[in-house]
């Protein structure tokens, strides 16, 4: 498991969340709510981690919505910050730019 992703989910806990604009947008667009988003947290895989992104520190997790279809999230934290955990983007996988599992890309 990772730390930077316990970070995430303790901050989440707390509800120490913002979604970002594009998040919003994201969400709409792939018909996702941030309460599924936030529900489906405790059972999510590691995707990759970008530790050294210029804006901060984020991670992008796999997680599937009610439906069991799978869904992609990029979490972070604002460089210089210890919150809060923002949803960047969230949507739903291209099947042909992802292997089956949707771990790894293609």
């Amino acid at each position: 498991m990772s730390d930077f992703l316990d970070k995430i989910k303790k901050l989440i806990k707390e509800e120490e969340v913002r979604i970002s604009e594009h998040g919003y947008d994201e969400l709409s667009e792939d018909n996702l709510t941030i309460t599924g988003i936030i529900s489906g947290i405790a059972s999510v895989k590691v995707v990759e981690e970008y530790p050294d992104y210029p804006k901060g520190s984020c991670i992008l997790v796999l997680q599937q919505d009610k439906e069991g279809n799978p869904v992609h999230v990029l979490w972070g934290v604002p460089k210089g910050f210890e919150k809060p955990a923002v949803l960047i983007t969230a949507y739903r996988p291209d099947p042909e730019r992802w292997g089956k599992d949707y771990l790894k890309r293609v």
